[in-house]
């Protein structure tokens, strides 16, 4: 799984109970098969960056579904990261209906299982808004692993991380303006007694290190953060 795949692209279409269907963005290794990931973006959307990590996920070995969660918002696609439409994906965000995304998560799992690629078990890993919705997927919907990165407000949830009971991680940059130290400090506290969950620290990285057109991205700290999650992904296929 160490080597780099090929990899196919397409769109897959996601039905749910009312008959509605929305989009993911399917990228899968050619002639493999591994642990599947559901891949949960930023507040902007299934962009560019998030593809391509979806991409670099699939070259890895592990067949990747980026679901768009915002398809019920009155804004649902991409956004921009600069300009008017970053003040549009804040109100989006805040605007975001958690528990209904749970639901949509678990139709992703599915449709995510269902594909020849994809040998149990299964992860999910989340940027920004979608790392709290990647530990959201470990609480509420089953899957075997989750990784977080700079994920906002997982201390929310902070009550339920003792009981995880699947492997975890979580990786926040000690410069990041909209992750505070003390809400790292916080889920770290919460997460103390849980030895499933590991909290890594990257210390002079800001939000979004990992998102290769954002000015904050760190090289080292994203390739680091990589392996470490491929490094998670390639325990679960050893199960």
């Amino acid at each position: 799984m160490r080597g780099a795949h090929a990899i196919t692209q397409n769109e897959l279409g996601l039905d749910v109970r009312d008959g509605r269907t929305f989009a993911g963005y399917y990228a899968a290794p050619v002639g493999a098969r591994g642990p599947g990931v559901l891949l949960l973006t930023e507040m902007f959307g299934v962009t560019g960056p998030m593809r391509a990590a979806a991409d670099d996920f699939a070259r890895a070995g592990f067949p990747t579904l980026v679901p768009n969660l915002f398809w019920r918002a009155p804004l649902p696609g991409v956004l921009a990261y600069e300009g008017p439409e970053r003040a549009q994906a804040f109100e989006r965000l805040r605007g975001f209906d958690h528990a209904t995304a749970i639901d949509d998560m678990r139709r992703g799992a599915a449709v995510l299982r269902a594909q020849a690629a994809c040998a149990e078990p299964h992860a999910a890993i989340g940027f920004c808004m979608g790392g709290r919705l990647a530990v959201l997927a470990a609480l509420e919907i089953g899957v075997d692993a989750a990784v977080s990165y700079y994920g906002l407000g997982i201390s929310t949830d902070g009550a339920r991380l003792a009981g995880l009971g699947c492997p975890v991680q979580l990786h926040y940059g000690l410069a990041d303006e909209h992750v505070p130290p003390a809400e790292v400090a916080a889920v770290a506290r919460a997460a103390a007694g849980n030895p499933r969950i590991e909290i890594f620290r990257y210390p002079d990285a800001g939000h979004s290190f990992c998102n290769p057109v954002r000015p904050t991205y760190d090289p080292a700290a994203a390739a680091l953060a990589f392996e470490r999650a491929r490094t998670l992904l390639d325990r679960l296929g050893q199960r």
